[in-house]
C-alpha cells in the first residue's frame, strides 16, 4: 500500500483551511479542513516516527498557521500561507517522509 506523504496533507491542510475559509466566508469550515489534515498527518507521523517528533511536528503545523497571520499582514495573505505551507511541507517531509 502506498504512504501518504504528509508533507502534502500538512501543507494542503494550511492551504485548504485558508481556501475554504476564504472562499464560503466560513471561517469554522476553513478549521475544520486544516484540523482534519493535522489529524490524518499526525496519524501518520505517530506511525513513522517517535512520539517526541510527532509532537514537534505538531507543534509545527500550529504555529505555521498562527504565524501565517501576522506575516500576512507584512507579505499579503496568500503569500503568508504558500510560505507557512512551504516551511511546513519541507519539515514534515524531512522529519517523516523521507525516512518512509
Amino acid at each position: 500500500m502506498a504512504q501518504i506523504p504528509t508533507s502534502l496533507v500538512a501543507a494542503g491542510g494550511l492551504v485548504g483551511g485558508y481556501a475554504a475559509a476564504r472562499w464560503t466566508g466560513k471561517r469554522p469550515l476553513g478549521g475544520v479542513v486544516l484540523a482534519a489534515a493535522g489529524t490524518v498527518a499526525a496519524r501518520e507521523w505517530h506511525r513513522r516516527t517517535s512520539p517526541t517528533t510527532t509532537a514537534l511536528l505538531g507543534a509545527a503545523y500550529l504555529a505555521a498557521f498562527a504565524g501565517s497571520h501576522p506575516l500576512a499582514k507584512k507579505i499579503g495573505p496568500w503569500p503568508a500561507v504558500f510560505t507557512a505551507a512551504t516551511t511546513m511541507s519541507l519539515t514534515s517531509y524531512l522529519a517523516a517522509d523521507r525516512r518512509a
